[in-house]
C-alpha cells in the first residue's frame, strides 16, 4: 500500500509505516508513499464450465520446528461453489476497490483514522459500481510471536468482513499485507527458513478459518515483496531474492491446498517482485507449482510515473510533476510537466503483461493504483492538476482492462476531504465524485 501527500505529516508517517515496497517498473528509488454515479452494473456471471479433475486429497504441508502445525483438521476436497477457474473469475471483475489503511493498520483496525468496516460500507462501494474488494490485512500484530498462533478474535473479525463482501456478491481478495514487514522486508536467503515457517503457520490458520467460503473469496500470498531496488544492477543478488520470494509463494500455495475443502480449488494470487511489472515479466515468468490447473493469478501494482503519482518533494534527480497526459501539459508551469511515464509508457507496461501472462492463460490483477491529489495548488494550476489526475485514472483503467488486467483502485479513506478518497466511511456518501466518475469512464472507454 502507499500513502497520499495530502495528509498531514503525522498521518503520512503512519501511512509510510504501513506501506510495502513496489510501485512502477521505472520509479526512482525514493520513499514510497498512497493513497490512496453511474447506476451500478450487475457483475457479469461467468458461464459454467465442466468440472476440472478433482484435486488430490489434502496432505499436510511439511512441518517446521519453529511453530506447531495449525492444519489440525484437513478435510477432503470440496468443489461445491468452486466451479469457475481463475480466468473466469478474473473476467467477472469489472473494477475493484481497496479498503486501505484499515484492517492492515498497525495498532488496530481504527488506528489510522478509519472507522470499523461495516456491511453498509460494502453496500456503498457496490452501489458506486465496484464489484470486487481487495482487503489488506495485518496478522502478525495479532499473533503470539512464540507459537505463531493468531488471535481467534481477529480471525473471527476478518471472517465477518469477508462475509459482508460475499453477502453483497462481491469477489474479495484477502492478503497478508505489509504487516510490519516480517515477510516483505526479509526476502533474503538468511531469513528464508524463518519466514517460510511463519508463512505456513499463518496461512494454515487463515485458510482454515475462511475455508467454507465459495469462489467469491481469493487469497493473496503477500503485498509488495521487497526483493531489492527496482533499478538494482546487481542481477545475481536480485535473482537470489526472487528465488526466496518464490519459496514464500510456494509455501503459501502448498499450505492453503493442504487444508482441503473448498481451499483445494480456491483461486490463489501471487505477487510480482516489488509488484513491479518489468521485474515480473523478466524474473518471475512462471507461477508456483499447483496441484490444480488454472486456479492462480499474478498481481502487480502501478504507481508510475513516480514524479506525478507519489513524489512528495523535489529531489536532486528530478522534480514533482503536477500534470499528466496529452493535452494536460502546462504552458506556464512547465517544470511541473512530466518528463516520462505518459500514455506510451502505460500502453507498453500493460501490453507486456498481456504478452507474458494473459495471452498464456494466466490472469493478472492490478492490485493497486492511484494518483495523489495535490493540495498546494490553486486556480488554473489546481484545475489542470485535477484534470490530469482524472485523466490518469481513466487511462489506467482503460488500458489495464484492454490488456486483460483487472484494476483495483487504492483508497485510504482518510478523514481529510482533500485526500482523494472516494467515500466518507462514516456516512457512506460519495465525496470524491470526480474520481469515481473518472474510474467508471475507464470502464466505458473503448
Amino acid at each position: 500500500m502507499k500513502a497520499l501527500s495530502t495528509l498531514s505529516a503525522a498521518l503520512l508517517a503512519v501511512l509510510l509505516a504501513g506501506c510495502g515496497g513496489g510501485g512502477s517498473a521505472s520509479a526512482p528509488t525514493a520513499p514510497v508513499a498512497v493513497m490512496p454515479t453511474p447506476a451500478p452494473t450487475p457483475a457479469p456471471t461467468p458461464a459454467p464450465t465442466p468440472a476440472p479433475t478433482p484435486a488430490p486429497a489434502p496432505t499436510p504441508a511439511p512441518a517446521t520446528s519453529l511453530y506447531p502445525s495449525y492444519n489440525t483438521n484437513p478435510i477432503p476436497a470440496d468443489m461445491t461453489g468452486m466451479s469457475h477457474d481463475a480466468q473466469q473469475i478474473a473476467a467477472s471483475v469489472r473494477i475493484g476497490f481497496n479498503i486501505g489503511n484499515t484492517m492492515e493498520a498497525i495498532g488496530g483496525e481504527t488506528a489510522w483514522g478509519n472507522p470499523l468496516i461495516t456491511n453498509d460500507l460494502i453496500k456503498a462501494v457496490k452501489q458506486a459500481g465496484f464489484n470486487a474488494i481487495r482487503l489488506p490485512v495485518a496478522w502478525d500484530q495479532y499473533a503470539d510471536q512464540k507459537t505463531g498462533q493468531i488471535s481467534a478474535t481477529w480471525l473471527a473479525r476478518v471472517k465477518q468482513v469477508v462475509q459482508y463482501c460475499v453477502d453483497n456478491d462481491m469477489v474479495v481478495l484477502v492478503n497478508i499485507h505489509w504487516d510490519g514487514g516480517w515477510l516483505e522486508k526479509n526476502i533474503t536467503p538468511a531469513r528464508k527458513d524463518a519466514v517460510n515457517a511463519k508463512q505456513k503457520a499463518y496461512w494454515e490458520q487463515i485458510a482454515t478459518t475462511l475455508r467454507d467460503f465459495d469462489e467469491h473469496v481469493m487469497f493473496a500470498s503477500a503485498n509488495e515483496p521487497a526483493t531489492g531496488n527496482e533499478q538494482n544492477t546487481d542481477v545475481p543478488t536480485l535473482k537470489a531474492a526472487v528465488d526466496v520470494l518464490k519459496s514464500y509463494h510456494q509455501t503459501f500455495v502448498d499450505t492453503v491446498r493442504a487444508t482441503g475443502g473448498k481451499n483445494a480449488y480456491r483461486v490463489l494470487v501471487v505477487q510480482a517482485p516489488e509488484t513491479n511489472i518489468d521485474l515480473m515479466v523478466k524474473y518471475m515468468p512462471t507461477l508456483p507449482t499447483d496441484k490444480v490447473a488454472g486456479r492462480m493469478m499474478a498481481e502487480v501494482h502501478f504507481y508510475a510515473p513516480f514524479n506525478f503519482v507519489l513524489m512528495e518533494k523535489d529531489e536532486s534527480w528530478g522534480k514533482q510533476a503536477y500534470y499528466w497526459g496529452a493535452g494536460n501539459h502546462s504552458t506556464t508551469d512547465t517544470d511541473r510537466n512530466p518528463t516520462w511515464g505518459e500514455e506510451d509508457y502505460v500502453d507498453a507496461q500493460f501490453a507486456s503483461l498481456k504478452t507474458a501472462f494473459v495471452d498464456k492463460g494466466i490472469p493478472v490483477l492490478l492490485g493497486e493504483f492511484a494518483a495523489q491529489r495535490r493540495t498546494n495548488l490553486t486556480g488554473d494550476a489546481l484545475a489542470l492538476h485535477l484534470k490530469s489526475r482524472n485523466y490518469y485514472h481513466t487511462y489506467v483503467v482503460k488500458k489495464a482492462r484492454a490488456n486483460g488486467v483487472q484494476p483495483f483502485f487504492w483508497d485510504i479513506g482518510a478523514p481529510d476531504d482533500q485526500s482523494g478518497s472516494i467515500f466518507d466511511r462514516r456516512t457512506y456518501q460519495v465525496r470524491g465524485q470526480a474520481t469515481l466518475d473518472a474510474l467508471m469512464a475507464g470502464l466505458a472507454a473503448k
